[in-house]
């Protein structure tokens, strides 16, 4: 009698058990979902340097398309709209390709090429991680956040190349002196 006691009050046990298990299973599932959605008001609150390119260097750049589509790019990742980098691998690598390939001559440095690199590696993670269904959101904020102060850096180096080419420098003339 006790047996079957003790086994009944077990199976009550276990089943009570697994029923509160399944619940919280079922919360978690609903809440990445919510979680990894991102917001203007989330990428607001970064705290970086947002350097915009001063005129001369936007005339120097008048003609440059690739430019001005990342730059949509970073607009539309501002706002919290990430739709460019879903499944969108292709167009992610071609607009990095085009952007290095036609630089203008007037821009065109180390230092420059070095900025497009940095943000080549970052836009290419942004992109990987927006597709991963594991990625948490404050790791895609963390990158959101390393993509956006690449491309504030590149836009400041951008303004002291054409800043540093304005600069006229006048020479001292040759003088020589009379023994």
């Amino acid at each position: 009698m006790s047996i079957k006691l003790l086994s009944v009050l077990s199976v009550f046990i276990v089943m009570i058990s697994c029923k509160e298990k399944q619940e919280p299973a079922k919360q978690e599932e609903k809440n990445p979902l919510d979680s990894k959605t991102i917001k203007a008001k989330d990428i607001a609150k970064f705290k970086y340097t947002d350097y915009i390119l001063d005129s001369r260097a936007g005339d120097s750049i008048a003609n440059w398309n690739e430019y001005k589509q990342l730059e949509d790019v970073v607009i539309s990742v501002k706002k919290g709209d990430l739709s460019f980098f879903i499944s969108n691998g292709k167009g992610v690598t071609e607009l990095m390709v085009n952007l290095k390939q036609n630089i203008p001559l007037e821009i065109k440095s180390d230092a420059i090429m070095a900025r497009l690199t940095a943000i080549e590696t970052k836009i290419l993670k942004l992109e990987s991680l927006s597709n991963l269904s594991t990625t948490g959101k404050p790791e895609l904020l963390s990158v959101i956040e390393e993509f956006l102060v690449a491309f504030s850096n590149l836009n400041l180096q951008m303004n002291k190349k054409i800043e540093n080419d304005n600069i006229i420098i006048e020479r001292p003339q040759d003088t020589i002196m009379p023994i």
